[in-house]
């Protein structure tokens, strides 16, 4: 197997030269806006969303190094996704990758502006990779459609018109194929098309985003309850202090392990009409379901 944790360093050093290139310069009448977007986008972080694109590219047989662009538009939308997640109306969480939050570092007006502005400008980034149009025209699409109403949005709106005690395990499978998954398969699904993969490919991939990306979701809910707050860069226990129904309060950390277990194998399972070029792919459901931060 590749070394999952040399590839995850290399994707986070290309992805945070290609955010110092493309994210605007903190200069002029919108110098703060610009400061917002750049604190937020350049704070580090996994980088998983990238990580998974370029994977996806290599079990294609592609290079990465044209597309990178678009890995990091990727990480823009969920930067975007970070900020307004944090704010006093969605999860009010005042720490984020182990600093305040853009809207305590900076103000709520700015952080929404910067969201706005991450989220917008992803798309003109996206545009400007060198692809075949029809392809690239279908991965922007895609991610649109996922990153918008028909996903992460929709699973955010889903969790917040739902009560607590009114959300059971499908309810909450649900909400986490959209808040969660979606963003994941965004990225998988988008390196697809842009490699021009066939239905067949497409459909295997999808289910490997969306329990890769349940999994992952479910680790999160148990280290909310279970995990340290200084590897973690952010405050446990919000959960709670929120009365958001998650895996781990419906089940019990144990349970909920073995739910993410279950779909990490799953993942794989859908990998199996790839060959071994996809093994990076393959080290990803397993490492979200060991990771402690």
């Amino acid at each position: 197997m590749p070394d999952l944790k040399q590839f995850l360093a290399e994707i986070e050093a290309e992805v945070q030269q290609q955010l110092e290139l493309l994210l605007p310069p903190e200069e002029g009448p919108e110098a703060r806006l610009y400061a917002a977007m750049r604190y937020s986008a350049l704070a580090g972080g996994k980088r998983l969303r990238p990580a998974l694109f370029a994977a996806t590219l290599a079990a294609f047989g592609q290079s990465r190094t044209a597309w990178m662009p678009f890995a990091a538009a990727l990480e823009m939308i969920h930067t975007y996704s970070l900020i307004h997640d944090d704010l006093p109306a969605m999860d009010n969480d005042d720490f984020r990758r182990g600093r305040p939050s853009c809207h305590r570092a900076f103000d709520e007006a700015s952080a929404i502006l910067a969201g706005d502005a991450l989220l917008t400008h992803a798309f003109a980034v996206m545009l400007s990779v060198p692809a075949e149009p029809e392809r690239l025209c279908r991965a922007v699409a895609l991610v649109a459609r996922l990153a918008g109403c028909g996903g992460m949005v929709a699973g955010q709106a889903a969790e917040l018109a739902s009560s607590p005690e009114s959300i059971d395990r499908p309810r909450l499978d649900e909400i986490y194929r959209g808040k969660t998954g979606a963003l994941l398969a965004c990225a998988v699904l988008s390196a697809a098309h842009l490699c021009g993969a066939g239905e067949r490919e497409l459909a295997a991939l999808e289910l490997y985003s969306y329990q890769s990306g349940r999994a992952f979701q479910i680790i999160d809910d148990v280290l909310d309850v279970q995990g340290d707050s200084a590897l973690l860069g952010k405050n446990t226990g919000s959960d709670v202090k929120n009365k958001t129904r998650t895996y781990a309060s419906l089940l019990g950390c144990y349970a909920a392990r073995a739910e993410a277990l279950l779909s990490a194998e799953k993942a794989l399972q859908a990998l199996e009409i790839f060959d071994t070029r996809s093994d990076l792919l393959r080290s990803f459901p397993e490492f979200f379901v060991s990771r402690d931060h």
